[in-house]
Parts: structure tokens; sequence; C-alpha cells
């Protein structure tokens, strides 16, 4: 039997979706900064540990744990495009401790062992998991700790259904995916996440599912020409080729869609965030 790979997602992340995501570096750091420092937070970091950050895109969680684990420290970045780690690269110039991958986190083959992984958005995107995670647990010392985020229960998540349904009103209905498979709501499941982490060999295994807000630096504008860039509006546009004017009515749709998260005060978009952590025996 072939063992499932993650070609579909090098492919998507390698080309236009990569370099879009690295355009807005910037206000992507921002707007997710909230669920970064809840993964930094459990992941218990101090000087001089060697960290594993999977799925690092740009390089904010690479930057941050560096910053943790000091001269003496390292960390390792893994990601699979190319366009957001020669971002990331430019951005750690300066630290020596850093460093970057690129490739798939189930083929690493690592040497010496790291003492915590790390990921933000970063593992829910593997065509095995169990699999993956096996062999990410093998690129870890004894006793490591384990600690990322993914995305919680859909309806919780107004980043990607409003958006969504925004394009359904305007554009067109997309044809229905498979949540299960391999993307970002593959682990809003606690007892799947589970059930994966034990399986892969971990132990001490907690899904904490957590209630927090998205914090967007600029307007409801901002935010709107955004998810019609990344996200399911932009997967609409591409699909249906829809004509400026389209997009232009999807983008108002959006802002005024959004709105409400902003009468009072900056701008926050509420999220449902699963913090998983566990340890490697």
């Amino acid at each position: 039997m072939n063992t499932p790979d993650n070609s579909d997602q090098v492919e998507f992340w390698s080309a236009a979706a990569g370099r879009k995501w690295a355009a807005r570096q910037a206000e992507l750091d921002i707007l997710m900064q909230p669920v970064l420092d809840g993964v930094l937070a459990r992941a218990e970091l101090t000087p001089k540990l060697r960290v594993l950050d999977i799925g690092c895109g740009a390089g904010a969680g690479c930057l941050a744990a560096a910053n943790a684990v000091g001269d003496e420290g390292a960390v390792l970045g893994v990601d699979v495009s190319a366009p957001l780690l020669d971002l990331a690269r430019q951005r750690a110039a300066a630290l020596p401790q850093v460093a970057f991958h690129h490739g798939d986190a189930t083929e690493l083959e690592l040497e010496p062992a790291y003492d915590r992984l790390i990921s933000r958005f970063g593992v829910m995107f593997f065509a095995d998991p169990v699999l993956s995670f096996t062999r990410m647990a093998a690129q870890l010392s004894p006793g490591a700790r384990l600690s990322f985020a993914a995305w919680g229960q859909i309806p919780e998540n107004p980043f990607f259904t409003l958006p969504a349904r925004a394009a359904r009103a305007t554009i067109g209905a997309m044809p229905k995916s498979d949540p299960d498979a391999p993307g970002p709501f593959a682990f809003r499941d606690p007892e799947r996440v589970v059930s994966i982490l034990a399986a892969a060999g971990f132990t001490d295994i907690a899904c904490k599912v957590t209630q927090l807000n998205l914090t967007p630096a600029g307007t409801v504008d901002d935010l709107a020409r955004q998810m019609c860039d990344i996200g399911p509006a932009s997967g609409a546009i591409t699909h249906f080729d829809a004509n400026p004017d389209q997009v232009a009515e999807l983008r108002q749709t959006i802002a005024d869609a959004l709105r409400p998260y902003a009468q009072n005060g900056p701008l926050r978009l509420p999220a449902e965030i699963n913090f998983v952590t566990a340890t490697k025996p």
C-alpha cells in the first residue's frame, strides 16, 4: 500500500498561496499574535533549549522562540513554502541561532534531537497525521514538549465562515470539501487530535479549547481586502474567475459583515482555538 504524501499541500503553499501570505506577513502576524502567544506560553521555553517550529511560515514563531532560548539555544523552522521561507530567512538574518529547512516535516532526519516542538497552525495539513507525528517525534529528545495551535469548530471561526458566506452570496457556492481532509479544520475535534498524538507515541496529551479574539491592526475595509486575497473568498474568486465588479461587491459585503466586530473600539474577530500540548516519553 502506498503511503499518503503531502504533495498537494507542497504545491499549494509553494505557488500563489505562499506568495500571497508572504506579502501579507506583517498584518497576518499582528492578526494571529494571540494565537502565537498561547503556543509559546504552553511551550515553556527557557534559555539553551533546541526548538523545532513546524509549518513556520514567515518565521514569527522562530523569532519569538529565538528570543526565549537565547544565543546558546537553537531554533529550526520547517516549511514547504519557498516564498515564506525566503522571507523568514531575511527576518532572522541577524540571529545565528535560527536556521530553516525547506521540506516536508514528515521526512525530517535531524541530529541532535530537539527539546521542544511548536507550531502555529502548521500541523493540520498532513495526509497521514499519525505517520507525520510519529516521524516528528523521532526528532525530539526524551521528555521533549510539544505545543501547537489548531483551529477549533468551524462555526466558531468567522475568519473563515464570514468570507465564505459572503462569497456564496455574491459569486456562488464552492464545491463542498471534507473538513477532515488535510486543511485548516482537520484538527477541530479534540478527541481526534488526542487519538492521533497517542498513536504517534506521545503522552500527557491535552487539548484546551479556547475562545479568544484575533487582533487585526487595520479597519474593516483592510481586513476585507485581506480576506479577498487569502482564504475562502480568495478561493471563490479564483474558482469562479470573478470579474472586478464581483470582487468589489464581495469585498464590500465582507466589510459590511465585519462592522459589528468593530462597534466598541478596535476590530476584534472572535475565534475558537485548540491549544494542544503533549510530551515525548
